[in-house]
């Protein structure tokens, strides 16, 4: 998959299937809108996304910027999809302030040569958010393209979109977040050394930073499950500031692995899948006493 993201780069000479959209966490709502484009490679065109980046919302200061999926990580999800090109437009107030007529001739007509466009139901895009599908759809006769617009999907009464999914995200509703993903929710990253207090109380640890964006369920101990060199280990994850032990902000995720037997795994990259809340992060009077609570919370996820 090639990556554009600097105006002066955005071109191809092939023709496209392009999936305009903001794309976080790649649910199963953006998969239906992403089987539009890749079904149209069997036709011969580049399956392209053109997505934005920082978002508007980001931008114009109306979003935390906290994401489903990092930018690391929708590039990776995109990639395994099968697209071929992705556009991450560069958003600056400049570059937002193109018309949305404007946009569509330009960069989805000249630049590139688009015979397919598909979005969902609340497109936005050019000046003020003004261009919307009913533009889009005025404008392919004169642009020479297609059409398709995508319905939000619905599992059971839930619609599946962003927003939706960070709610549940952030209530630590993970078996539902996942439902409406496709997949677990997760954290990917390089296991950095602690302060190795696990290690001196018989507890040892895996510890990952996780990226400053990337939106985090509630604080806590999660049952869960840790991918490391090729093998899957049950494991029990805090997710926290480590109130305890820590004079600090930082927010670490720090999992003990049942029945790994390796000595150090620092600078291996490892991925934590949390399933299951077990408990709030507490602070404890003593080390002691937060040992204590760490082996019953480890022999009831032993259990589990």
């Amino acid at each position: 998959m090639y990556i554009l993201n600097d105006l002066s780069q955005i071109h191809t000479s092939s023709p496209t299937a392009i999936a305009i959209g903001k794309f976080d966490g790649v649910h199963l709502g953006h998969r239906r809108l992403l089987g539009e484009i890749l079904s149209a490679k069997q036709d011969g065109m580049l399956a392209v996304v053109f997505t934005f980046h920082p978002s508007p919302e980001e931008l114009f200061g109306s979003s935390d910027g906290k994401v489903l999926t990092t930018r690391e990580e929708k590039q990776r999800i995109l990639e395994e999809l099968g697209v071929d090109l992705l556009i991450e437009y560069p958003m600056t107030k400049e570059n937002a302030a193109i018309a949305p007529e404007t946009f569509i001739e330009e960069y989805l007509c000249r630049r590139l040569q688009a015979r397919l466009v598909a979005a969902g139901t609340d497109l936005s895009f050019g000046a003020k958010g003004a261009g919307d599908f009913a533009l889009l759809d005025a404008m392919k006769r004169s642009g020479g393209y297609e059409t398709v617009q995508v319905e939000k999907l619905r599992i059971g009464n839930t619609e599946v979109s962003s927003s939706r999914v960070r709610a549940m995200i952030e209530a630590g509703e993970l078996k539902e977040a996942g439902a409406c993903l496709g997949y677990e929710y997760s954290f990917r990253g390089i296991v950095r050394h602690g302060a190795q207090l696990g290690r001196t109380i018989g507890i040892p640890t895996v510890n990952l930073i996780p990226p400053g964006n990337k939106l985090l369920p509630p604080y806590g101990v999660y049952f869960s499950e840790v991918l490391l060199d090729g093998q899957k280990y049950r494991a029990m994850t805090n997710i926290g500031t480590k109130p305890t032990v820590n004079g600090t902000k930082a927010v670490t995720i720090e999992s003990y692995l049942y029945d790994y037997s390796g000595d150090c795994c620092y600078d291996h990259e490892i991925t934590v899948i949390p399933k299951w809340f077990h408990r709030p992060e507490m602070r404890f009077e003593s080390v002691d006493a937060l040992k204590a609570q760490m082996d019953k919370d480890l022999a009831i996820g032993r259990r589990q």
